[in-house]
């Protein structure tokens, strides 16, 4: 059965000499595998510079239920795309967000607001001048709403303890390792007033974004199952020391 949807590239493998499989995840049918042909040339039917990560693609494709790896048709872009995969920064969180959305993004379900959020999010990103160096903090608070683990924030106060094993805020420190500190819940509370227009007008030390980052992947790993070690980590920490 032929289809027409959007899509967001979260990450490609080799599958052979010939294939690669590409993950993706679509508008119309969520998270999705595609057998895409890896050699370059006239034959190949679609350019593999569209599947960079985070490219935004518009795609006819062939879709069965009963079919674990489905096939692209047709491909173009469908967000034309610069800096994200030009500037040193950009590119490095676009890398960065499609590994954390790779392991983070597994349902088989079309969820259009979750689509939007990505998509509007990538936009933000390709456009933005301020605040750069926040935006994966932006990015990484907004996602947890769509993935149904948002905190409970009503109970903040300065003195309070952010428990990420219950993803709430307590006024005594819990009975286990999995909560940040008086000054982490700070920095924890202001991340959750954030949003792609203000985020240039908050700054952190580099202590407080590597600390901040490891906690926000920890809140992820205790609420998603099987949510690896993010091996660019490392990568992003270093671009901003």
């Amino acid at each position: 059965m032929l289809s027409k949807t959007r899509g967001i590239v979260l990450h490609s493998i080799p599958y052979n000499d010939k294939y690669g499989i590409i993950h993706i995840y679509t508008e119309a049918f969520g998270r999705t595998s595609y057998m895409v042909a890896r050699r370059r040339g006239r034959k190949t039917g679609i350019a593999q510079a569209l599947f960079m990560p985070l490219s935004v693609i518009e795609m006819e494709v062939e879709h069965l239920n009963t079919r674990d790896i489905q096939r692209i048709r047709e491909a173009k872009i469908c967000c034309p795309l610069h800096d994200i995969f030009t500037h040193p920064v950009k590119n490095c969180i676009a890398l960065f967000l499609s590994e954390v959305l790779y392991r983070a993004v597994r349902t088989h379900e079309a969820d259009p607001q979750l689509f939007n959020y990505l998509r509007d999010s990538i936009c933000w990103l390709e456009m933005a001048e301020q605040g750069i160096a926040n935006f994966h903090l932006v990015f990484l608070m907004h996602l947890v709403r769509y993935l149904g683990v948002y905190p409970n924030v009503e109970s903040y106060s300065p003195d309070s303890f952010f428990d990420l094993l219950n993803g709430a805020f307590s006024d005594s420190p819990p009975g286990h390792r999995h909560y940040l500190d008086r000054n982490e819940s700070i920095i924890f509370s202001r991340l959750l007033r954030m949003n792609y227009a203000n985020m240039g007008l908050y700054a952190f030390s580099r202590g407080e974004r590597y600390s901040i980052i490891r906690r926000i992947l920890e809140y992820y790993s205790l609420h998603l199952s099987d949510f690896p070690e993010i091996r660019s980590l490392g990568v992003m920490q270093s671009l901003f020391e």
